[in-house]
C-alpha cells in the first residue's frame, strides 16, 4: 500500500477574490485582486486600511441555516470549502466508508477571535456569566473537528500549525495517511480569518505594507515591495488513492508526485537569510517526485511583498534550478489574495491544479517594476497560456519551516 499513487478529486475555494473554484479560478487568471478596503472591523484610526477580506459569503448558502450561530469565521470558511471540494469529487459520507475517510487542516491563527472575544467576556462580565456554547471555539483544532462533525467524518482527524507551511504540511499528513493504507480519501487544506485581534498583531511588529510611507500594495519581487498586505479565506481538497477514485469513477483533477519539508530555525520573528531549509524542501520535493527540473513548469511561490522573503525566495530557486532558472514560469498569487498565512498554500495548491486543468500560469499581478536582485522568469501582470504539466509550491516563514509540494498532471 506504501506505494499508492494520491491524486486530487476535488476543490473547494472561499477565497477574497472568488468563492467556489469556478470564480476564484478566474479571478486568478484574470489578475483581479481581492484585496479591498477592510470592512470587519473600523480601521479608520489606523495607517492601513486594506485586506484581502472574503466579501458576500453566506455560509448558509453552502451549510444551510442549522447550527450556524455558535460557530466561528473560521469554521464557517473551512466547512463551506470543505462542502465545495465534497461535491466537486461526488463524495456522499456513509457508514461504509466514514472510518476510511479523515480531515486534515492548516491553521495558526484560526481561534485567535474566538479566544480574545471569550476572555473579554469573561472579564467584562465575570468568567461565572460566559457562554458555554462558544468555549469550543477557543481550541485551534475546532475548524477541522467541525468539518468532520458537520459532514459525519470519523476517520482521523488533525489540525496541522507549522505557520505559513500549515496547510501544505496538512497536505503532506494526508497523503501520508493515503500511502500507507490508513485512509482512502482525506478532506486537506487550511483556513485562515481576518480579525482585528491578528491585524494588529501584524500591524504592531512593523510587518505590514504602508505602515512606514510607502504605497500599500501587495507587489511580490517588485522593488517598491514594503511589507504584507493580510489576507483570509479557506481551501480544500479531496485526496485520495489512485485505486479509490477508479473504484468511485470520478474525475481526477491532478497529482500529488512529492513533498519536501526542512526546518532551519533561526528566530521566530526573522526569516534565515541564506534560505538553506527552503532549498533543501525544493530539493525533497522534486527528488521525490521523480520529475526533472527542466519538466517543472511552473513554481507558485511563497513570496509575500517583504524585502527579505521575496529575495530569500529568488536566490533559492536560482540556485536549486541553476541553468534551468530563465525555462520555469514563476508566479505569485499573494499579490491578489493577500498573505493568508496558514492557508496560504492551501491557495496556491488550488492554484496550481486549476493551472493543470486550463493549462494558465496566473499573473503576479502589480509587478511594475521586478527587483534586480531577484532575477527570474515571472508571469507578470497577465497569466501566461503554456503547457503546464508539474507545478511546485512553495511555503516558509519566519519561525524556520519550509514546505515545497509537487503537484502534476495525471497520467493513467
Amino acid at each position: 500500500m506504501q506505494n499508492n499513487r494520491i491524486v486530487v478529486t476535488g476543490l473547494g475555494v472561499i477565497g477574497s477574490n472568488g468563492i467556489g473554484k469556478s470564480a476564484f479560478s478566474e479571478a486568478i487568471f484574470s489578475g483581479v485582486s481581492g484585496i479591498r478596503p477592510i470592512s470587519l472591523f473600523d480601521a479608520s484610526g489606523y495607517k492601513v486600511k486594506s485586506a484581502g477580506e472574503v466579501k458576500g459569503f453566506e455560509p448558509k448558502d453552502f451549510l444551510g441555516q442549522k447550527g450556524l450561530r455558535t460557530l466561528d469565521r473560521s469554521t464557517k470558511l473551512v466547512a463551506s470549502a470543505a462542502k465545495l471540494a465534497l461535491d466537486e469529487a461526488s463524495l456522499i459520507i456513509s457508514e461504509e466508508n466514514t472510518y476510511r475517510v479523515g480531515v486534515a487542516i492548516g491553521t495558526t491563527f484560526g481561534s485567535l477571535s474566538s479566544i480574545c472575544g471569550f476572555d473579554r467576556d469573561s472579564i467584562k462580565e465575570g468568567p461565572h456569566f460566559v457562554n458555554p456554547a462558544l468555549f469550543p471555539n477557543t481550541v485551534i483544532n475546532s475548524p477541522a473537528s467541525q468539518v468532520s462533525i458537520k459532514f459525519n467524518i470519523k476517520g482521523f482527524n488533525a489540525t496541522i500549525s507549522t505557520g505559513s507551511c500549515a496547510s501544505l504540511d496538512a497536505i503532506n499528513y494526508a497523503a501520508d495517511f493515503l500511502k500507507f493504507g490508513r485512509a482512502d480519501i482525506v478532506l486537506a487544506g487550511g483556513v485562515e480569518e481576518f480579525c482585528q485581534e491578528i491585524f494588529l498583531g501584524f500591524y504592531k511588529t512593523g510587518l505590514l505594507s504602508g505602515l512606514n510611507g510607502g504605497e500599500e500594495l501587495s507587489c511580490p519581487f517588485d522593488r517598491r515591495r514594503n511589507g504584507v498586505v493580510l489576507g483570509e479565506g479557506a481551501s480544500v481538497l479531496v485526496l485520495e488513492t489512485l485505486e479509490s477514485a477508479q473504484g468511485r469513477g470520478v474525475n481526477i483533477l491532478a497529482e500529488v508526485k512529492g513533498f519536501g519539508i526542512a526546518f532551519a530555525g533561526h528566530r521566530i520573528d526573522k526569516y534565515r537569510l541564506n534560505g538553506a531549509g527552503l532549498k533543501r524542501a525544493m530539493r525533497q520535493a522534486v527528488q521525490k517526485s521523480g520529475i526533472d527540473l527542466p519538466e517543472i513548469d511552473s513554481i507558485s511561490c511563497s513570496a509575500n511583498s517583504t524585502q527579505e522573503a521575496d529575495l530569500i525566495e529568488a536566490q533559492a530557486i536560482s540556485e536549486v534550478f541553476g541553468e534551468f532558472t530563465s525555462e520555469v514560469k514563476v508566479t505569485a498569487i499573494k499579490s491578489m489574495i493577500g498573505e493568508c498565512f496558514s492557508a496560504s498554500g492551501a491557495f496556491q495548491a488550488a492554484a496550481a491544479v486549476a493551472s493543470i486543468e486550463r493549462q494558465i500560469v496566473p499573473p503576479t499581478i502589480n509587478l511594475l517594476e521586478p527587483d534586480e536582485k531577484c532575477r527570474l522568469n515571472y508571469s507578470p501582470l497577465k497569466a501566461q497560456d503554456i503547457e503546464v504539466d508539474n507545478v511546485l509550491v512553495n511555503a516558509f516563514g519566519m519561525s524556520g519551516h519550509n514546505s515545497s509540494l509537487m503537484i502534476s498532471k495525471f497520467k493513467a
